[in-house]
């Protein structure tokens, strides 16, 4: 429903991972704190999960389609990845969307984007994975936890598929800036954000 068109089988189990991946993370987030409060308050389902899918945003969520556009630009460019990061730099400062974690490093990977990335192996080009890749090594070398988040590796290989599935570069920009990539964030999340209302409704809090 979303690419109008039938999708490979490997391009289906990816989008399955990436969906399991990303359903939940706990409660310690914006989206799963705002729909237990709004369930333990009374409210309905709808209005719960609603209040919770209200936060995502670029600190929640909301990294999928900037890290999508950041990678897309630095392929389309032909730059290096070091000259394309001082660019872009210049241009929006140092932060990039889909880089970096809170707790994760190279020295304490974070599980989903190995999980993510044997599945690269099904892909017949990784040209934005690799991209993404470089610009991580570039970034660890400063600090340790500026790895490729799962987010980035989300974005990257999303790309990655959809070359496989004759986008051109134009017709992955549009579904980028449409905001179709942080849609699986929406998605996965519902699913999480419904498991905190029941629990709620379980314990009769």
């Amino acid at each position: 429903m979303w690419f109008k068109q039938e999708l490979p089988d490997y391009a289906l189990r990816f989008l399955e991972v990436c969906l399991i991946l990303l359903a939940d993370h706990g409660p310690a987030v914006s989206g799963a704190t705002n729909t237990i409060i709004t369930a333990r308050a009374g409210k309905d389902l709808v209005d719960s999960v609603a209040a919770g899918l209200l936060t995502i945003g670029p600190r929640f969520g909301g990294a999928i389609t900037a890290a999508g556009q950041y990678f897309l630009e630095g392929v389309q460019s032909g730059m290096e990845p070091a000259v394309f990061m001082n660019y872009k730099r210049v241009q929006s400062g140092p932060i990039i969307s889909g880089i970096g974690h809170k707790v994760k490093s190279i020295y304490n990977p974070d599980r989903r984007c190995s999980l993510l990335l044997e599945h690269a192996a099904t892909f017949s080009s990784t040209t934005y994975l690799a991209f993404a890749q470089a610009i991580e090594q570039l970034t660890t070398q400063k600090k340790p936890n500026l790895i490729l988040n799962v987010d980035g590796m989300i974005a990257a290989l999303l790309l990655d598929m959809l070359t496989d599935l004759g986008y051109t570069q134009d017709r992955l920009k549009e579904t980028i800036d449409s905001g179709l990539f942080n849609g699986f964030f929406v998605l996965a999340r519902t699913i999480g954000l419904i498991g905190h209302y029941a629990d709620q409704k379980r314990l009769g809090e």
